[in-house]
C-alpha cells in the first residue's frame, strides 16, 4: 500500500500526486515508470515517474483521467493508498553530452519528460524545451521546464498560450535555424509519430518514450509488443524508450484500440 501525501490539480481532468514509495524513490532513473493498481479490481497502469524526492520517500505521478482505472486514481485524495505501486520498471534514458537537445513533450507527457530535461541540462547539453497543449489551460510544469531549460517553445492548438501550431510547428522552426544533435519526444502516440517523421526529414536522432498497454511489466504477457526495426519489442522491458526512427506507430495505434469496448464499459459501470 502506497499513502498519497500530496493531490494537485492541473486541470479538470489531470491530477499530479506525490505519493510515498520510498525504494523506488532512491533507485530510480530518468525515464523509469512504475505499474499502478488502485484496488483489487483495477487494472494495472503504467505512469512514468515525474519527480521523486528521496528525504520524503516520495514518487509524483501525473495522472490523466481517461478510463475507469485512471477516474478512480484521480478521485483519490490525501491519505488515501493506491494498492500496488511496482518499480522503478523499463530502461533509464540514456544521459549524455549531445550538443543541442530538443526535448518535446505533449499533454501530460510533459511530466516524464522533466525528469529527462532535468538530466539533459546536467549533462551539459544546450536544452530546447518544446511543450504543446490544446489549449492554455493544459500547458503543465511550464515553470520547472523552464528553471532548466536554455529556451522554451510553447504550442497550442487554438493558439490562446503561446504560439499556434503543433509540436511539429515548434520543432520545425528550431531545426531550420540550428543543428540538433538529438530529439526526445513523449505524448500521445499519434504526436510521436509525427515528431518522427519531421526529425527524419531533417536527420536528427530521435528517442520515443512509449505508453502501451501493459499487465505484468516483466516481458512475460507480450500485451505492450510493439515492432522496432522489424523486430518484436516490449516496451516494458526493452523500452520505454526507443529509435523513433525505427517504431512501427501505426501498429502500436491499432493495439492500443484493442481494448477500447472493455474500457467504455468499465468508464460506464463506474459512472453509475
Amino acid at each position: 500500500m502506497s499513502k498519497i501525501v500530496s493531490k494537485e490539480f492541473f486541470s479538470e481532468n489531470v491530477v499530479k500526486l506525490e505519493v510515498e514509495a520510498p525504494l523506488i524513490a532512491r533507485s530510480r532513473k530518468a525515464g523509469h515508470f512504475v505499474i499502478v493498481r488502485v484496488d483489487a479490481n483495477g487494472e494495472r497502469i503504467p505512469l512514468t515517474i515525474a519527480d521523486s524526492d528521496t528525504e520524503k520517500g516520495t514518487i509524483t505521478l501525473v495522472i490523466q483521467k481517461i478510463g475507469a482505472s485512471s477516474t478512480k486514481i484521480t478521485n483519490l485524495n490525501v491519505g488515501d493508498e493506491l494498492l500496488d505501486v511496482v518499480g522503478p520498471l523499463g530502461k533509464a534514458t540514456h544521459i549524455d553530452k549531445f550538443g543541442t537537445v530538443v526535448c518535446s513533450g505533449g499533454g501530460v507527457g510533459v511530466a516524464p519528460l522533466l525528469p529527462i530535461i532535468k538530466a539533459m541540462k546536467a549533462a551539459g547539453n544546450k536544452v530546447i524545451s518544446v511543450l504543446a497543449a490544446r489549449t492554455k489551460d493544459l500547458v503543465i510544469l511550464e515553470e520547472q521546464v523552464r528553471e532548466y531549460s536554455d529556451e522554451v517553445v510553447i504550442m497550442t492548438d487554438d493558439g490562446s498560450y503561446g504560439k499556434a501550431g503543433r509540436v511539429t510547428d515548434g520543432i520545425e522552426e528550431i531545426a531550420k535555424r540550428e543543428k540538433v544533435d538529438l530529439c526526445v519526444t513523449i505524448g500521445p502516440a499519434i504526436m510521436m509519430k509525427f515528431v518522427s517523421l519531421l526529425t527524419k526529414k531533417y536527420d536528427i536522432p530521435t528517442v520515443a518514450s512509449l505508453n502501451t498497454i501493459m499487465v505484468d511489466g516483466t516481458g512475460m504477457c507480450g500485451a505492450c509488443r510493439i515492432t522496432v526495426g522489424g523486430k518484436t519489442k516490449f516496451v516494458c522491458v526493452d523500452g520505454p524508450e526507443f529509435d523513433a526512427h525505427q517504431v512501427d506507430f501505426d501498429e502500436m495505434l491499432m493495439r492500443l484500440g484493442a481494448y477500447r469496448e472493455q474500457e467504455q464499459e468499465a468508464k460506464a459501470k463506474l459512472a453509475k
